[in-house]
């Protein structure tokens, strides 16, 4: 994974090398950082059509012709059997399973299991790759399936059979139970006096009533919505509120975080501006004893990461590594242990909540990169200083007051990893969960020294970057102790 907004904290010594004012190095990423966000700004979303089958829930690009939203039929229909086309002029046969359809370009006239109808709209050949106006599913699907579908063509989800998923949604206690007809697994996200759960890979079809609203003044209401290929719950509440999931992850419960009593001394993170978010059912916590060390390899679960290669993804690298870098600082005489220990997804905001209750002194987060040039260690880069109220940190700045024990301890692992003739470089990104992390902490992000991805899975090479992260911090233990308490 590459981060791009960052400035080095550290140079290595290169031959001819000369300083650059940094006024002058903030305003040109200024400008840059500008450009890029009016550039995102002005790219339109890409057009997805989600479709819930029995044999497969996927999605599929739509586009768009003389302003009308087509889908190629070939990609639309691959995932459920067996499909096969040709093109031969202006006509287009195609084949799904044992059904043969015939298709003109320009033309909305098309057979199907030897009958004749009619489109909404002109069949486009492009490429030799057919395309359907969407508004012709309705009608053309159910001929070649040979069974009900159910398309909503605003939101642009296509149900095929019956396949929905049903939900209850209730508030006892301001708490809002959700239970859902099979087991879910939404992304969710938190804004002030809103939490968002998105449904990409569910059929979750709409309750009675698109808005809901509660007996409760904490969670007054909810509402349901679809768009681009996805369903959506909005939970409005007049306080922080965070999600978790049970009864195998049927049940989703929303509810004001519950408090935990902390030492004086130990700082914590503002809870009423933390947005918080759950753990999959599957992921673990860390061990409620005291740790050294508490290692979270990036990614996880529905979050791949980056795609190194074809075949391997930065989740399974980032775990590996997590892995055998707890390996080594037992080993070295540090206790460690890992955030999650499977392929389990967890949210930015839930990693931090659980590094800074868990009573470690670090936290180290491990990602991976398929660009040559070794490793990459990151400090956190605050842009601002956040208003702390007591024992309470903001939480977008919780970093800074552990901010000096951070680089020092990316500067003693950067100098042993240099000792073994490692290649390192020593940055700072604002990167999350890192800003969001109350006790020294640092990301490590390994890169193959020589250009080769398959380094990366070597058990050779990850041991010599393990061990040299743990001889780093040996030194630093005391200090890290001090800092974190």
């Amino acid at each position: 994974m590459r981060w791009s907004e960052v400035k080095p904290e550290s140079q290595t010594s290169q031959s001819g090398s000369r300083n650059v004012p940094v006024s002058l190095i903030i305003l040109i990423s200024a400008l840059l950082v500008a450009a890029f966000a009016v550039l995102l700004s002005g790219a339109p979303d890409e057009k997805r059509i989600s479709v819930y089958s029995n044999a497969a829930n996927y999605s599929v690009t739509a586009l768009q012709r003389n302003s009308v939203d087509y889908v190629g039929i070939f990609e639309l229909l691959e995932p459920l059997g067996s499909v096969s086309a040709k093109a031969n002029g202006d006509r287009w046969k195609f084949r799904y399973n044992d059904i043969e359809c015939d298709f003109q370009a320009n033309k909305q006239n098309v057979t199907v299991r030897g009958s004749a109808l009619l489109l909404t709209g002109n069949f486009i050949l492009e490429n030799g790759r057919g395309f359907v106006p969407l508004s012709s599913l309705g009608v053309l699907l159910p001929r070649i399936l040979g069974g009900p579908i159910t398309f909503n063509q605003p939101a642009r989800r296509l149900f095929i059979g019956n396949v929905g998923v049903h939900f209850t949604a209730q508030v006892s206690n301001d708490k809002l139970v959700m239970n859902f007809s099979t087991p879910v697994n939404p992304t969710i996200a938190t804004e002030p006096g809103k939490l968002r759960m998105t449904f990409t890979h569910e059929p979750l079809v709409a309750p009675g009533s698109k808005s809901l609203t509660f007996d409760s003044k904490t969670i007054p209401s909810a509402a349901y919505q679809e768009s681009n290929g996805a369903a959506e719950v909005v939970v409005n509440s007049t306080s922080a509120v965070m999600a978790s999931f049970s009864n195998d992850g049927r049940t989703i419960t929303i509810a004001p975080p519950a408090p935990v009593a902390q030492a004086q001394a130990r700082p914590t993170v503002q809870p009423a501006s933390a947005p918080a978010a759950p753990v999959s059912p599957a992921a673990a916590l860390p061990p409620a004893q005291h740790v050294f060390a508490l290692i979270d390899a990036a990614h996880g679960g529905d979050e791949r990461g980056a795609a190194l290669t074809d075949q391997l993804p930065e989740k399974d690298v980032t775990l590996a590594f997590a892995r055998g870098l707890r390996e080594e600082l037992i080993a070295h005489g540090l206790s460690a242990a890992l955030l999650r220990d499977g392929d389990t997804t967890i949210a930015l905001d839930q990693r931090a909540a659980m590094a800074n209750s868990s009573g470690t002194s670090f936290y180290i987060c491990v990602h991976a990169a398929a660009d040559g040039g070794g490793i990459n260690l990151y400090g956190a880069l605050l842009s601002q200083t956040g208003e702390n109220h007591g024992a309470f940190l903001d939480w977008d700045t919780a970093q800074a007051q552990s901010r000096p024990a951070s680089q020092s301890a990316a500067n003693g692992i950067a100098a042993e990893l240099r000792n073994r003739r490692l290649s390192v470089r020593t940055l700072a990104a604002p990167l999350r969960p890192l800003n969001n992390i109350a006790i020294p902490a640092i990301a490590i992000e390994i890169g193959p020294a020589n250009g080769n991805v398959s380094q990366l899975i070597s058990a050779e090479y990850q041991h010599q970057v393990a061990g040299a992260v743990a001889a780093g911090l040996v030194d630093l233990r005391d200090q890290l102790q001090v800092q974190a308490k």
